[in-house]
């Protein structure tokens, strides 16, 4: 390596150190995806050695501007890894944290597509070579017009690529400033064959989902969510989990906001995978316990019932629905599995349906439709869709249907009436943006 090539070096070098340490000691979760980043840092440096050498000729000055700009994604993400050692993200301010990360995310996005396209182009190109030297009579025949011919594609798809790599990072961005809080109102209607009257007709549930407060910049886009709620004037409010994405105290700036919400028959939450704490190393295990009792407090002094494998009872003249909280239960094991059906519904006594609150949908499949052949509609949350995919009508994709059956919107089982909605999230972890997968607020409404 040149030694003008030192800030390449070092960036390299901070970066695995740091993220080593930093996952180990305080997101220790994150440590399996680490071999992701590694393989992320390889397509980047593939992909400079083609920017690198169309730079080439440039002034000696321009050449070390357009290198830092290059590695400027890597620079800022180690060097934040190294703060955060001292000055943990949760001190950070939130505005700042979360167009850091989601630039560098945005950035590495834009890079990573056109990096896998020439390299699937430059493995092509040698194995075409390969089959070449193996079946031509004279390897060194090829002709200056052939030559000439590859050289002049390989500049077009080059210049493809990264003009592509340009457009997903101009995409990328208009997700985070824009999508990110073009909320999408969803109507649905539902029935239960239990119901005999006309009681509970037109009874209006609205569902919200994976708020994930930690990564709102402002607190004028929540405001908008809630007003959009109580312009409704839902009956019921649920709300089905991920209320922070990693420490309670996340919440707490949104207090007088999220204590706005209220409805006829009361707001219902449960707790998702990133409510417990998980994804934090906690000093002691007291810590831990301390923070999810903030949680606890933090809900009731908003207003907000938490059920905890309980459920309360919804009456209207002689009609009654169980509406029966959980906690988080996921097929994959990576996630808790605290949640209890059985002990949830343990009391209910007769009544003329059934509404499950759960976290994650794949509780569905796995749990309650093979034991629970009582529960109506399970209500849940959790993929987000990905954030990221196509809603048009005739085409529904995203990478989420790859991770879960039930990734996004209404299910029916095969075998029965029972039902699940998927909420696509109101919030976003990770990358803070929306492509294509818009934060949704979901209307559900009783017709008998």
């Amino acid at each position: 390596m040149k030694s003008k090539n030192w800030y390449i070096v070092l960036s390299v070098s901070i970066f695995i150190i740091a993220g080593i340490v930093l996952t180990w000691l305080i997101f220790p979760k994150n440590l399996v995806r680490y071999p992701f980043f590694i393989g992320l840092l390889l397509l980047d440096y593939y992909l400079w050695t083609k920017v690198r050498s169309r730079v080439f000729t440039y002034h000696k000055g321009l050449k070390i501007v357009i290198g830092l700009l290059y590695w400027s994604p890597l620079i800022a993400l180690s060097l934040s890894m190294i703060v955060n050692l001292f000055v943990p993200q949760q001190h950070w301010n939130q505005l700042f944290r979360t167009y850091l990360y989601g630039s560098i995310f945005a950035v590495y996005i834009g890079k990573i597509i056109p990096a896998v396209f020439l390299l699937i182009f430059d493995l092509f190109r040698l194995i075409w070579q390969l089959i070449q030297a193996i079946f031509r009579k004279n390897p060194q025949a090829a002709s200056a017009s052939n030559n000439k011919m590859v050289l002049s594609r390989r500049k077009f798809v080059g210049n493809m690529a990264l003009a592509s790599g340009g457009l997903i990072i101009g995409t990328m961005f208009t997700g985070m400033f824009k999508w990110v809080h073009q909320f999408s109102i969803r109507e649905h209607a539902i029935r239960f064959k239990g119901l005999a009257s006309d009681s509970f007709n037109g009874y209006r549930i609205a569902q919200l989902s994976d708020m994930h407060l930690g990564g709102w910049a402002n607190a004028d886009a929540l405001q908008e969510a809630v007003d959009e709620v109580l312009a409704m004037k839902p009956d019921l409010i649920v709300f089905t989990g991920d209320l922070v994405n990693y420490r309670s105290e996340e919440a707490f700036r949104f207090k007088e906001i999220l204590k706005q919400l209220k409805a006829k028959d009361g707001v219902y939450a449960i707790l998702g995978n990133h409510d417990y704490g998980d994804y934090v190393n906690w000093p002691s295990k007291k810590d831990k316990q301390e923070n999810l009792s903030a949680l606890f407090s933090f809900y009731h002094e908003i207003g907000w019932k938490l059920l905890r494998n309980e459920h309360v009872i919804l009456e209207k003249g002689t009609d009654k629905l169980a509406l029966i909280g959980v906690e988080n239960w996921s097929k994959n094991n990576r996630f808790p599995r605290y949640g209890n059906i059985l002990k949830a519904s343990k009391g209910i006594g007769q009544v003329q349906g059934k509404i499950l609150l759960s976290h994650d949908p794949s509780h569905w499949k796995s749990i309650v439709l093979p034991e629970h052949a009582d529960i109506d509609i399970m209500l849940a949350g959790h993929t987000h869709g990905f954030q990221f995919g196509i809603e048009i009508p005739g085409i529904k994709w995203s990478p989420a249907q790859y991770m879960y059956e039930e990734w996004a919107g209404m299910y029916t089982a095969t075998q029965s009436t029972q039902k699940l909605y998927v909420n696509r999230g109101i919030g976003s972890i990770g990358y803070p943006g929306r492509i294509g997968i818009l934060p949704e607020i979901t209307l559900l409404t009783i017709n008998t």
